[in-house]
């Protein structure tokens, strides 16, 4: 028997626990930043909040649904607080609603998941266990009949908290749930679990907002577009591509600090590195990519739009109307085609390829695919190229071919035979891993080349090769600041990380280093110049990358943005050039306004709505691309 007099109800107990676990994890799992005491005070708090909120609601059952209700509402909570923490290893970002409708891609991720479980996860469930112990020895001693007053109190104290917790974020942070695009300021201010339920009123409100769309709000960006982001490509290069074929080779997520650099004394990628005197060669390219990861970059590059805030809009709007690369080339001649030796429903491509104008998908069904010739997520990239050549040989020219390697790709594993250069040494496996993956699709390149050469097609063609995203989250910060040779892993380096290597080879042309900020958003119009092909037509929020009057920010998908003199990351300023802190500002409060940040701050904002617009409301439906290019 319990002592009457030291006993709390069972769901105290339960708020009390489950609020110290979650404390615990957004302290030392999540990588959420705090700058200052009243941040701290936030993310103290508000697991309690929460916690008493969720757990207070059983006072309204009677005793036995009392237990089943803290029962089972605790080992939920756990449950969809553990999905996060896996997820968060890999992406360093949460989960949304939009993923949960993409878990038919879970079954192709394999070793990825495996590889971000841990031996000591069992220990996040513990408060689980001893609630359930608790309700199984104790459970009549610890529930009881509560009066209707008490009821009433109880549950205006927890709106209250709940108010409280909300008036301290929101004075730490004006209009903070205006900052969707941000789910680390959302998740630190009012919790893993309200961000859950707002996320879930924002697909809604997303979902609705086709439907009362009716193509007015087009007019507005239209006119923004043709202001802002139509110029008319560098003359000297427009057209010097013209029925050539386009081969663009997605490099999985290889990050540009490999490029030209070594490891042990050799070079991680040492044909790439050759591949820059013989190439433009953009050093300061970005990718743009959010929760899609590799869909994203292929949905940027495909139609110069920016990716969905959460999920990918693969997934949530593939039947919308695009005016899409593929589909302006295919009115201009081109035959197109991916070589993807994946599920072809992975990322929902069959369905999104279709839609955008994509003649032909070789996907897995395409390969023959051992065990000999695979590892990690499917076939190595060397035997994917060389199957591929003969389906090249075979397309009638010209033609657009896009390519999407896999060896390089997350938990970066790799047989024995296939690595050439020796593992990084430090306390991440991931990052050990990484350099015998991009040597090794460094390698798979060099080999294409070779068969492109062979087979007739090279110098007839020209070659773009992309980093599709990053390969190392901000979860392995130690091991990344001791390769680097950092001492501190700030936000501003996080955001130069981004960067991914970008390349167009012409057979023929001479090499240039291009030294301009660039990103995905930019590729669409860049490949339409190089080709002559017109698209003053186009709606698009990309600028030639050889064109000298182009925009001249790049924005990221989480609100950053680089400039050529400056970094701008969650509310703080820095020169591009050394990384020092400008100013920390806070833009939204009014405050801050004579940073020099702030009119490109306001301006991204704007853009990122635009494309939300576009996505959400299915906007381009409304637009006669096809006419407008005949006026």
């Amino acid at each position: 028997m319990l002592n009457k007099k030291l006993q709390m109800p069972l769901y105290v107990i339960a708020a009390l626990l489950f609020g110290l676990k979650t404390y615990i994890v957004y302290r030392f799992v999540f990588d959420i930043s705090l700058e200052n005491v009243m941040q701290e005070l936030i993310l103290l708090i508000n697991p309690f909040i929460t916690a008493f909120f969720i757990f207070v609601l059983s006072i309204f059952f009677n005793q036995r649904r009392q237990l089943k209700y803290i029962k089972y509402g605790i080992l939920l909570g756990s449950v969809i607080l553990y999905f996060n923490i896996v997820f968060y290893r890999n992406f360093s970002d949460f989960i949304t609603i939009p993923l949960l409708f993409q878990g038919s891609n879970a079954a192709d991720l394999g070793t990825s998941v495996l590889g971000l479980l841990k031996l000591w996860d069992v220990t996040l469930f513990l408060d689980v266990i001893i609630i359930w112990v608790l309700a199984k020895k104790y459970g009549s001693e610890l529930t009881a009949s509560f009066t209707k007053r008490y009821k009433k109190m109880a549950f205006a104290l927890s709106i209250l908290f709940i108010i409280g917790n909300y008036a301290l974020a929101e004075a730490e942070r004006p209009q903070l749930l205006q900052r969707t695009f941000d789910r680390e300021y959302l998740v630190k201010n009012i919790g893993v679990f309200y961000y859950h339920v707002y996320d879930a009123v924002l697909h809604s409100k997303s979902k609705a907002q086709r439907v009362f769309a009716d193509g007015n709000e087009l007019t507005e960006i239209s006119d923004y577009m043709k202001e802002e982001t139509t110029t008319d490509g560098n003359e000297e290069l427009h057209g010097i591509a013209e029925d050539k074929n386009v081969i663009f080779i997605s490099l999985e997520s290889l990050q540009s600090f490999v490029i030209d650099n070594t490891l042990h004394g050799e070079e991680v990628t040492p044909f790439l590195n050759s591949l820059i005197d013989e190439s433009y060669y953009f050093e300061n390219f970005y990718h743009q990519t959010e929760q899609g990861k590799t869909s994203d970059s292929e949905f940027i590059v495909e139609n110069s739009l920016y990716p969905s805030p959460r999920g990918a809009v693969y997934f949530t709007h593939a039947q919308n109307d695009y005016h899409s690369l593929p589909e302006i080339m295919g009115e201009n001649g081109y035959n197109s085609a991916v070589f993807h030796s994946n599920n072809k429903s992975f990322w929902n491509r069959d369905v999104m390829y279709d839609n955008i104008g994509y003649d032909h998908f070789y996907d897995e069904n395409a390969y023959e695919v051992t065990d000999e010739n695979s590892v990690g997520w499917g076939l190595k990239d060397k035997d994917f190229f060389k199957q591929s050549i003969k389906y090249m040989q075979q397309m009638e020219e010209p033609y657009y071919s896009k390519f999407i390697t896999l060896t390089n790709h997350y938990p970066f594993e790799l047989d024995e035979e296939d690595a050439t250069i020796e593992k990084y040494d430090s306390n991440s496996n991931t990052l050990n891993s990484y350099f015998q993956t991009a040597r090794y699709m460094d390698e798979s390149v060099e080999e294409y080349f070779d068969y492109l050469k062979e087979a007739g097609i090279y110098e007839d063609s020209i070659i773009i090769l992309m980093g599709d995203h990053y390969g190392i989250s901000d979860f392995h910060k130690k091991a990344m600041m001791q390769y680097l040779d950092k001492e501190e892993y700030t936000d501003y380096l996080h955001v130069q990380l981004q960067r991914v290597p970008f390349f167009v080879h012409i057979p023929g042309q001479d090499g240039e280093v291009m030294s301009k900020i660039a990103g995905q958003i930019d590729v669409k119009p860049t490949i339409l110049n190089l080709l002559g092909i017109d698209d003053s037509n186009d709606l698009s929020f990309g600028t030639d990358l050889f064109d000298e009057d182009r925009k001249d920010f790049i924005a990221l998908r989480d609100g950053s943005f680089i400039t050529d003199d400056y970094v701008y990351t969650k509310d703080q300023c820095y020169n591009r050039q050394s990384g020092e802190l400008i100013d920390s500002t806070n833009q939204l409060s009014g405050e801050g306004e004579d940073s020099v940040c702030q009119p490109y701050e306001e301006q991204v904002n704007k853009e990122l709505n635009y494309s939300d617009e576009i996505i959400f409301g299915d906007l381009f439906r409304f637009n006669d691309f096809e006419n407008e290019s005949n006026k």
